[in-house]
């Protein structure tokens, strides 16, 4: 009876156990491919003069292992200007104020009214990756669009910070009022 149930069970937990690895694979390629997206937004970004001494501060707003990973891999090898890369993990909505991209994960969406006022009056991209954030006040937010990955900008939210964005990133973009 052990043995039956044993040829039973084994395959069962064989396929859970790949399909879990599976999953794992698909969270971090989408991990590396929005790491991508944040590091080139910088290079279609424009930050005041004022905001370009220091490191370049990238923010993320929740807890997404495999991006911070994928972020701090990046800080070790690229710059932007002059600028190393720093990522933070933030928790606090006052904490964004010292970013110059602050990501806020769909799990912590509900903090976008409270870190549109932290960075108000500063030059911070705000990017966010749940349905209608861009019109809630993030400049970028990532959605998924058969099957790929897409970006919605809003450019009123994005020059409100005084930022300015090239046009290649406009017209790549699905735009949002």
């Amino acid at each position: 009876m052990k043995k039956l149930l044993f040829i039973l069970l084994f395959p069962l937990v064989l396929l859970t156990q790949s399909a879990a690895i599976r999953m794992d694979q698909a969270e971090e390629a989408g991990a590396r491919i929005k790491a991508i997206y944040i590091y080139n937004f910088t290079k279609y970004i424009e930050w005041p003069s004022d905001y370009k001494e220091g490191n370049f501060v990238i923010g993320v707003f929740g807890t997404n292992i495999p991006l911070l990973n994928e972020l701090n891999k990046m800080a070790t090898s690229k710059t932007v200007g002059s600028q190393k890369l720093e990522i933070k993990n933030l928790s606090n909505p006052n904490d964004a104020a010292a970013c110059h991209i602050v990501y806020i994960l769909s799990d912590n969406s509900s903090q976008l009214a409270d870190v549109v006022t932290k960075v108000k009056g500063k030059s911070a991209l705000i990017v966010t990756d749940k349905a209608g954030m861009a019109k809630q006040g993030a400049g970028i937010n990532f959605s998924v669009v058969e099957n790929k990955q897409k970006i919605e900008l809003n450019k009123a939210n994005i020059e409100k910070y005084k930022l300015k964005v090239a046009s290649t990133l406009v017209e790549m973009a699905v735009q949002v009022k």
